[in-house]
């Protein structure tokens, strides 16, 4: 955390009373775990939500969607001034959710990597428009991951660029081609297509050029810095302490997959309280300096998909051109009034995260949850905690909606 002891134990106190009566009709079914508490939070229109009113606004949606446990933190002044969790860890154990609490980061393991790649480039070790196959001492196809390129020469115009801004040609992943193979879909930067292969390729690249892991290149320059301690691109034993479950759409446990290999596509291990702390760092301009965030944040190919998932789903759409939805280097990007936003989802069975920042106006929020059904109330939460009326909730498949648990149908 990065506010004096002082100001954090009396943020606490002057809360307590206000908070403790509007939930005790809630904590049995969603206890909530306070860290850091103002009065308010500051929203993008300038007003001031209070915080009683915010707590009861996310416990209700939860509720109402069934939503296992949930982690927030909300940023102004480019500062964290609101770090709570809500739910449950272990719902069996009626263990709770803390901001402390191990959740799988799923694809925001993208942002943190192509935020690492960004200071490499800085510092003249890569060069994301040089075509990958220049890294290599032998042509991609040799390489045993890649060898179903072989026979589609347009490879060999694949860049970093345009692996980190999803529009290098391939499927999400190669498992969901009809043949399982790896292969272009489309000229490499013609299109948008969220890619995890085109990301681990990427990884590749990287290691292949800095001859290190990538799992060392981000311990040494993202969470060693930031003690990211409860954070990982594998499974640590540690992590059992204050472990969370993932939950299905009814509530049913899936548990935590123990990743043993590192994936730029998203094995990372974290926490709200550390990816939190990577926000603030990167708001704040620490772990990339005001050149490094242009190069991050540079817009790439327009993005007109009608919906983000599928892929390769060839319908079109003009909805979001007016927020000029693109991409950077593993970032969403789109413009409104109040000036840039950028955004990162993280998704996989029985988790859902979500981190937007509003970089003119210095305001940014992070939901982390362990639901299937935590994106069904994205929506509502952005709107409602900071006023953000712009994410492209369509294109991001966050349709609200309530659940019915047990027998019953989501």
């Amino acid at each position: 955390m990065y506010l004096d002891q002082g100001r954090l134990i009396l943020l606490v106190c002057t809360s307590l009373l206000a908070w403790s009566s509007s939930f005790a009709q809630t904590t049995e079914a969603y206890p909530v775990h306070v860290i850091s508490t103002p009065h308010a939070i500051q929203a993008l229109d300038g007003s001031y939500l209070p915080v009683p009113a915010l707590e009861k606004k996310v416990t209700d949606l939860m509720a109402r969607s069934c939503v296992t446990g949930l982690g927030i933190a909300i940023f102004n002044q480019n500062k964290i001034v609101y770090l709570n969790s809500f739910g449950w860890r272990q719902k069996e154990q009626r263990l709770p959710l803390t901001v402390d609490s191990v959740m799988y980061g799923a694809s925001f393991t993208k942002a943190v990597f192509a935020t690492m790649v960004t200071q490499l480039v800085q510092e003249g070790i890569l060069d994301l428009d040089k075509p990958v196959e220049q890294y290599l001492p032998k042509p991609l196809p040799e390489y045993d991951k890649y060898r179903d390129l072989a026979n589609d020469l347009r490879y060999q115009r694949i860049t970093l660029r345009m692996l980190l801004n999803h529009t290098a040609g391939f499927a999400n992943f190669r498992w969901l081609n009809p043949d399982k193979k790896l292969m272009l879909h489309f000229m490499p930067g013609s299109r948008y297509a969220y890619s995890g292969d085109g990301i681990n390729l990427a990884q590749f690249i990287v290691e292949q050029a800095t001859k290190k892991s990538v799992g060392d290149l981000i311990q040494e320059r993202i969470f060693n810095p930031l003690q990211m301690v409860s954070t990982s691109m594998t499974w640590q034993e540690r992590f059992n302490e204050n472990l969370a479950f993932g939950y299905d759409d009814k509530e049913k446990i899936l548990g935590h997959n123990r990743r043993s290999n590192v994936n730029a596509a998203g094995s990372m291990d974290t926490t709200i309280n550390d990816f939190a702390q990577f926000i603030q760092s990167l708001m704040q301009g620490k772990i990339l300096n005001q050149q490094g965030k242009d190069i991050l944040l540079k817009p790439g190919i327009a993005i007109n998909s009608v919906t983000q998932f599928p892929t390769l789903s060839s319908a079109t759409t003009q909805d979001n051109q007016t927020i000029q939805l693109s991409y950077g280097l593993g970032w969403g990007l789109f413009q409104t009034p109040y000036g840039k936003a950028y955004f990162k989802e993280g998704h996989d069975d029985g988790w859902e995260n979500h981190a937007l920042i509003y970089d003119d106006k210095q305001i940014g929020i992070v939901l982390m949850s362990n639901s299937a059904n935590g994106d069904s109330i994205f929506k509502e939460l952005l709107e409602a905690l900071i006023k953000d009326t712009y994410t492209p909730w369509k294109w991001e498949g966050y349709i609200p909606g309530s659940c019915v648990v047990g027998d019953g149908a989501k």
